[in-house]
């Protein structure tokens, strides 16, 4: 063999031996998804033929022809036969542990009048021990299709609940969370029955309302920070049925095509839960939690330590939770104006704005985003101008903080710009608007209604993202439910033709993001989540029909078919 010869066949052998390692090297995927629209919400190339995913994240999507390169033995595929996909969806504004124990207590949230409450409050009578205690959530007398004959400010009273449960003590919250109901037993425990008789005032109290007949005893509504009064009084629960409800919360979100959470206020009993939960890996959410603010003890010792981002993205702990103002179905809301059904009525300061405004510089110094709760627009006027006087005092710290403001249901014109001057998102959960729109506007009359109730589209122009979600348990966790409320500003059953105030409509793909890339933005967490781009986690909801495409009237009818999570499925219908 000659020189040349023998140079040859080396260089043959090596670039034979280059390409086998390359071959060698080339990563393979666990799983090849393909076979419908694959919507990514990622600006660059907003549809795919196909995505692979390694163990956990996103390797590649783009055309099938190269997805399939990627494609081994071992690969699982997943043909989606004409379905749609988009990146897992993220509630929002929830409160996760509630789902779980709406599960576990009584479910009131469709129940159309008082008499359906007592029915169901008597049926659990009959599966308790006496002195037990019997709750539940989700009532809301403004959906009622009857009201009782005996109401105050609009509320029932508690004898027909009294009468049907002499021995055990019953606390049903609200839908809302901002007010309950209590019956004669749980008020006895209270003592506020006896205090009611004796004369003895004792029944005030500050950020809320004990309900009273023209005789000065309590009808069993309590408003706001007045349900402590009872609910101090409800043992604890225990730890079996906190490890339950979470588990049924968890499987509550795969079933909805929810892959990320935004928890709406937690304290330390929760945080361990969680972190017992991730130890045991049964943590298959991805939880970004706030920190109820009313406890200073607990958001001290979280200053000192500092913002928990969990590396694994399921557990992330950095930001604080404050409850400012109540909620417009129990005239709690803070109003600059009165109550339009409810005269020299303003609601509640349910947080003092000193409070607010040492939080939010806290928040700058600590490193901790900051979601105050409000829904009146007076509380979202104060809080905005809480965080701007706090941005105006430590400008140095104000780089990227992202503090939100959770629901901005009803806003004053002049403070719609505010939130993308001060680089405030608002958290808007727009199935509200579906629920609460045909009897807000009895709160606040047509004016206030028109010009700054639900204002999505012009908070978008505005150049700010919105974040979408449920509140649940308040509202259903159904996300489909909030997508079609956002693009359309109809009640569920459809009304009004053309829909309430509908230059404020979303856009399909406006609400889509809400649910994905801008849900992620509002926790940091926009390059790991919310879109379908290399390098991401793998987490992706896919649907029964196209809910970007679909006539409007048949976006009710989308069903999810399939949940996958940190890149496996978790839920197929």
């Amino acid at each position: 063999m000659t020189l040349k010869t023998s140079f040859f066949w080396s260089c043959a052998v090596s670039i034979l031996l280059f390409f086998s390692c390359q071959q060698q090297e080339k990563e393979t995927a666990t799983l090849l998804i393909h076979g419908g629209t694959i919507y990514t919400v990622d600006s660059t190339q907003t549809t795919v033929e196909a995505v692979a995913t390694k163990d956990n994240k996103i390797l590649f999507a783009g055309s099938l022809i190269e997805a399939e390169a990627f494609k081994a033995e071992q690969t699982k595929v997943i043909d989606l036969k004409g379905k749609t996909m988009t990146p897992g969806l993220i509630e929002g504004h929830g409160h996760f542990m509630g789902l779980g124990y709406n599960e576990l207590n009584l479910d009131l949230m469709n129940t159309t009048s008082y008499q359906e409450i007592v029915d169901a409050v008597e049926e659990a009578v009959k599966k308790v021990k006496p002195g037990e205690w019997i709750t539940g959530r989700g009532w809301h007398q403004s959906k009622w299709t009857e009201m009782p004959e005996e109401t105050v400010n609009g509320f029932q009273t508690h004898n027909l609940l009294s009468s049907i449960s002499p021995e055990n003590p019953v606390f049903l919250r609200h839908a809302s969370g901002h007010a309950a109901f209590a019956n004669a037993k749980a008020m006895e425990i209270a003592g506020l029955q006896v205090m009611a008789k004796e004369g003895i005032d004792g029944l005030e109290v500050e950020g809320g309302e004990v309900m009273r007949n023209d005789l000065g005893q309590p009808t069993g509504i309590f408003n706001e920070r007045a349900m402590s009064l009872i609910a101090k009084h409800i043992p604890e629960t225990t730890l079996e049925k906190n490890v339950k409800a979470f588990e049924l919360a968890v499987a509550a979100c795969h079933r909805n095509g929810i892959t990320g959470f935004h928890d709406a206020g937690i304290g330390q009993k929760t945080i361990s839960l969680y972190e017992k939960m991730k130890g045991e890996n049964k943590m298959n959410i991805r939880i970004y939690a706030m920190l109820t603010g009313w406890d200073e003890e607990l958001i001290t010792k979280w200053y000192d330590k500092g913002p928990m981002i969990d590396t694994d993205h399921l557990f992330t702990i950095r930001s604080v939770k404050l409850n400012c103002d109540g909620a417009l179905g129990s005239r709690g809301a803070w109003l600059l104006d009165e109550y339009t059904d409810r005269p020299g009525h303003f609601g509640h300061e349910t947080l003092p704005m000193e409070f607010v405004k040492e939080t939010a510089i806290n928040g700058l110094q600590h490193g901790f985003q900051v979601c105050a709760h409000a829904i009146g627009d007076r509380a979202n006027k104060e809080i905005l101008d809480r965080y701007e006087a706090a941005f105006t005092e430590l400008p140095n710290l104000t780089n990227d903080n992202r503090y939100r403001i959770e629901h901005a249901q009803h806003l004053h014109p002049d403070d719609i710009p505010r939130f993308a001057q001060l680089g405030v998102i608002p958290a808007m959960q727009a199935v509200h608007m579906s629920s609460d729109r045909p009897w807000a506007i009895d709160r606040l009359g047509e004016k206030r209604i028109k010009e700054g109730a639900y204002m999505w589209q012009a908070l978008l122009q505005s150049g700010i993202p919105i974040v979408n979600g449920t509140d649940v348990p308040v509202e259903p966790l159904n996300p489909i439910a909030s997508f079609y409320a956002s693009v359309s500003r109809k009640t569920l059953k459809g009304m009004p033709e053309g829909g309430y105030e509908p230059e404020q409509k979303m856009t399909r793909e406006q609400a889509l993001r809400s649910y994905t890339l801008d849900a992620a933005y509002g926790a940091f967490e926009e390059n790991i989540k919310g879109s379908i781009t290399k390098g991401k986690l793998a987490d992706f909801t896919i649907y029964e029909q196209d809910l970007m495409t679909v006539p409007e009237d048949k976006i009710l009818d989308t069903k999810i078919a399939m949940t996958i999570f940190n890149g496996e499925v978790v839920y197929e219908n």
